[in-house]
């Protein structure tokens, strides 16, 4: 019954979108069916930058010096002003895709990537945040209450382009990466408090420290939940 429930949950979820289904092939375990191409007239601005393009289905958005999704962990510092494009839904099943390009990022911490924004000390993010002319780290943050924590690994500077994969199953989350596109790695599981009901979802672009870089986000996708049901150990 949940899984016929969430078929028409998700067809309602869709219809936010173009209605233009992708011709490709999902015979790889990493891709989902009903791929469907975004419409960007159903999402809004929590934050909006002072610059910015939204030119078909490609969003620019050009960062404003000290701007940052942070709360408290370690630093000790708050900062909520990261500009945040999203879109709304009560759909508890779904996955959504996007596409970045940071080429010009530069400057530490740097960072574009997938969002889910619920309030100031509730949300998560994944990106890439630029360190230095070696390397960058590719990473996650989950903000529960108030508080935020860090996971990253380190990846070669010259990865310029990055795919990110969010999936919701009721108040848990996935984030995956990509760098085709096509085939999936898990970044991050985690649970949500505030995450089992109404949210937003979608981009955002910041850069903390004195610096302002463009990042191009293309080919946003909305589809059926690509992360499928535990199948191993059931609950107690």
């Amino acid at each position: 019954m949940r899984r016929l429930i969430s078929i028409f949950a998700i067809a309602a979820l869709l219809s936010a979108c173009s209605g233009k289904e992708e011709a490709k092939s999902h015979n790889d375990a990493n891709s989902a069916p009903n791929i469907m191409a975004m419409d960007l007239e159903k999402f809004s601005w929590t934050r909006q930058p002072k610059s910015y393009a939204i030119k078909g289905d490609t969003v620019e958005i050009v960062t404003n010096p000290g701007t940052d999704l942070w709360q408290r962990t370690y630093y000790h510092f708050q900062n909520d002003n990261a500009p945040v494009l999203q879109m709304e839904t009560e759909e508890r099943y779904f996955s959504f895709v996007v596409k970045t390009d940071f080429s010009e990022s530069h400057h530490r911490f740097d960072q574009c990537g997938i969002v889910m924004y619920l309030d100031s000390e509730n949300w998560l993010k994944g990106s890439v945040e630029y360190e230095n002319e070696e390397f960058q780290h590719l990473g996650s943050v989950v903000t529960n209450n108030g508080y935020s924590d860090w996971a990253t690994t380190a990846i070669d500077a010259k990865v310029k382009t990055m795919w990110y994969r969010l999936s919701r199953r009721e108040d848990d989350y996935c984030i995956e990466c990509s760098t085709d596109g096509e085939r999936f790695t898990q970044m991050r599981v985690c649970h949500m408090n505030r995450g089992g009901g109404k949210i937003k979802f979608g981009i955002y672009a910041c850069s903390p420290e004195q610096s302002s870089f463009k990042a191009v986000f293309t080919d946003m996708r909305l589809t059926e939940c690509a992360w499928k049901a535990h199948d191993g150990q059931q609950p107690d």
